[in-house]
């Protein structure tokens, strides 16, 4: 294993479509073999694989997913990028799943949303959740997701997304009643995870805004998994040297979250409080 951390970032290109994106998880594999494997979580809606890049062997899984949101292609590149930079030097005690992108049809046509065989939907509302209302899992991708979570036994996760500068954690859901049982070990991940970043901290609703029924909710809701949702960078459409400051002032800080994971979910992780619907209404969606 490499002793000292890999180079930084230096330029960027973003992938011009879902087949580019495939290419490089390839040449990542290819060129850390034995420590890096790509992998197809599942298929989506389209009959698509959405893979991944497997890095490490370690008992402790964890996952980073980007691009939920098609049109948030920096976080895509975050990912890939991340993906290299852990290739090179894994997680001792760590095997990482990291999926670049989860909304494929989005991501081909720079849309936010994703095509189910009878709609298009938000991907990152798609998900049960304590106040969430409607249907839910209602794309194959999200559905896939969720099994993957089980089927792995995820204990860590980081959700990638542009573009307000903040690293947040449960809860971002319709309520005032936002302390988890874990907010001490929530905020010392998030510290751990914007030491070069300095972006804002805190639970999701309270820095940023309510929304029902997304995978960090979910994740933490239903599994106790530790997860955090990175808002990257200042634009959902980041120039050469935007995607370039995103991954080195992001990458050393998802894998010092990673690392510094409790090596077993939460126990205590059912939402006790009350939703309150109005949260939600009031608040400014300045994310779309």
């Amino acid at each position: 294993m490499l002793t000292v951390p890999p180079v930084m970032a230096q330029a960027i290109s973003r992938p011009v479509n879902y087949n580019e994106v495939l290419s490089r998880l390839d040449k990542i594999a290819q060129t850390h073999s034995g420590r890096a494997e790509v992998f197809t979580m599942g298929i989506n809606d389209q009959g698509l694989p959405i893979k991944g890049l497997k890095v490490g062997n370690g008992s402790m899984n964890s996952l980073v997913v980007a691009t939920h949101h098609g049109n948030e292609y920096g976080s895509t590149v975050v990912a890939l990028s991340f993906a290299e930079f852990l290739a090179a030097a894994p997680i001792a005690d760590q095997t990482v799943y990291i999926i670049p992108v989860l909304n494929i049809s989005g991501f081909n046509t720079n849309s936010r949303y994703e095509r189910s065989p009878t709609n298009v939907l938000d991907s990152n509302r798609d998900y049960p959740g304590p106040c969430k209302k409607g249907k839910t899992f209602a794309l194959r991708s999200t559905t896939t997701l969720a099994q993957f979570l089980v089927e792995k036994n995820i204990i860590a996760s980081a959700t990638l997304h542009t573009f307000f500068p903040a690293v947040v954690y449960p809860w971002g859901i319709s309520t005032y009643d936002l302390v988890t049982p874990y907010e001490n070990e929530f905020k010392m991940l998030t510290e751990a995870a914007t030491i070069e970043s300095g972006y804002r901290t805190g639970n999701t609703t309270g820095v940023m805004q309510a929304a029902d029924g997304t995978f960090e909710d979910y994740a933490y809701w239903k599994h106790g998994i530790w997860s955090l949702l990175f808002e990257i960078g200042f634009s959902h459409s980041p120039d050469p040297q935007a995607l370039v400051n995103m991954v080195n002032a992001n990458n050393p800080g998802i894998k010092r979250f990673l690392e510094k994971s409790p090596k077993q979910r939460a126990t205590n992780f059912a939402f006790t409080g009350q939703c309150d619907w109005t949260r939600t209404q009031r608040q400014r969606i300045f994310l779309e």
